[in-house]
């Protein structure tokens, strides 16, 4: 019989793992769109005056078509991975998708030298767009997978380290547009920070593994009776590795089917789209075109990366948080659907703030105060229950069946962008 010795030791050590493994999932891509300044010049020979793009000259029409080209990879190759993650091994998803991330962020970065034509620009950025995004689902919804069969609270660290890497790409265009660093030094610190991030990311997953806490719970078979994501964190990890062993010398269960999966997880998948729809169809699209009257009147070049993009993922990364202390209402409570629905009372709240230029609808709210009381919240639960929503999946079905619910249920994340961003462009039309 194997025990596992040193679990409880290194736990804390998974969880920071687990954590870097969350950042590193969505830091490259944050990065990426961070440097939309650079690539507007590239595009249109003009840059921004106030840290966003020109809004009246663009040719390529590349922020509709970067959205475009972000979203479909995104949705097509999460659900793919909900199938193809069992004829597939674990490790070629994950480091293969790290890998190849890493090598189209080196060529965007040699790139920013290189002078070209604005076609030839404008169809190799197309062309990254895509397979980073690419890349990007798959090692998303791989990882979901992976973290679904630790304990729930590893749930929430992940999509905690999600919600900071939207935090630091904040941060890097607050201090670019600060210290008024010219764009193509911008554009290079844009593009090797996720090099190095993804290099970090690549380096922890490969370490995960070795983990005497992680195998507890990576290499446990299915089973029925006992629910190994649920034992506690404390030094009885080698009594249930003890357990472990037991139900490893049982027969193996076939993992349930897709169809059969989602059965159990329906609800939780049509909330996490909820979640999503709502978020995205108002943020960054409509939000980043607020301008400030009141406490930041004439200070434009912060006011869009601080009180947009900071304090979003500030509070969409506190709510993320909150989810290993409170987990409320749960999830047999039909309340919990409801309270997700009633998101879209910020839909109306965040349009009616100042966002120019306008034609057909009021400026309701229009001092600084209100639109950051409206953003903090409307982050706050986006988190809150996006997370609750990817633990509580998990938590309803078989610990067999966790990586298959956890790729579904970053189908339907996927999805829920997908449909936020194409409302976006409807809501953009009617303010």
């Amino acid at each position: 019989m194997r025990h596992c010795k040193g679990t409880s030791n290194n736990s804390g050590l998974v969880a920071a793992i687990v954590f870097l493994l969350g950042m590193g999932t969505l830091l490259p891509w944050n990065f990426f769109i961070t440097a939309m300044n650079y690539f507007t010049r590239r595009l249109n020979g003009k840059s921004s005056t106030n840290g966003t793009e020109q809004k009246d000259l663009d040719p390529y029409m590349f922020n509709n078509l970067s959205v475009l080209l972000a979203q479909l990879p995104l949705l097509l190759f999460t659900f793919l991975n909900s199938f193809m993650y069992q004829h597939i091994a674990e490790k070629v998803r994950i480091a293969g998708s790290m890998v190849f991330i890493l090598l189209l962020f080196i060529l965007t970065a040699s790139l920013v030298k290189v002078e070209m034509t604005q076609d030839h620009f404008f169809s190799i950025t197309m062309t990254t767009i895509w397979f980073i995004n690419m890349f990007g689902a798959v090692l998303q919804s791989s990882l979901f997978g992976l973290v679904g069969k630790l304990p729930p609270r590893y749930n929430s660290l992940f999509m905690s380290g999600q919600a900071v890497a939207g935090i630091f790409s904040g941060i890097a265009m607050l201090l670019s547009n600060i210290l008024e660093t010219d764009i193509e030094s911008s554009a290079l610190g844009y593009f090797i920070t996720p090099c190095v991030a993804t290099l970090l990311t690549l380096c922890c997953y490969l370490i995960l593994p070795h983990l005497g806490f992680a195998r507890l719970y990576l290499e446990s078979g299915p089973t029925d009776e006992a629910d190994t994501r649920k034992e506690p964190l404390t030094n009885k990890d080698s009594e249930s590795c003890n357990k472990l062993d037991v139900h490893k010398q049982e027969p193996t269960e076939e993992k349930s089917t897709v169809p059969q999966v989602f059965q159990k997880i329906w609800v939780m998948a049509s909330c996490v789209t909820c979640v999503f729809a709502i978020t995205l169809s108002v943020f960054p699209a409509i939000t980043v075109n607020t301008e400030p009257k009141g406490f930041f009147k004439g200070k434009e070049k912060i006011f869009v990366p601080l009180c947009s993009f900071i304090v979003f993922n500030v509070m969409d990364w506190i709510g993320r948080s909150l989810t290993s202390r409170i987990q409320w209402p749960s999830k047999q409570s039909w309340l919990f659907p409801l309270f997700v629905l009633l998101r879209v009372v910020f839909i109306p709240a965040l349009m009616l703030c100042n966002v120019q230029p306008r034609i057909y609808l009021p400026v309701l709210f229009n001092h600084d105060m209100a639109y950051l009381v409206f953003m903090s919240l409307f982050a706050m639960t986006s988190g809150y229950f996006a997370c609750l929503s990817m633990s509580y999946a998990t938590q309803l079905v078989k610990p067999k069946d966790a990586e298959t619910a956890g790729a579904l249920m970053t189908f339907f994340l996927a999805l829920g962008l997908s449909l936020g961003a194409a409302v976006s462009f409807v809501l953009k039309k009617i303010i």
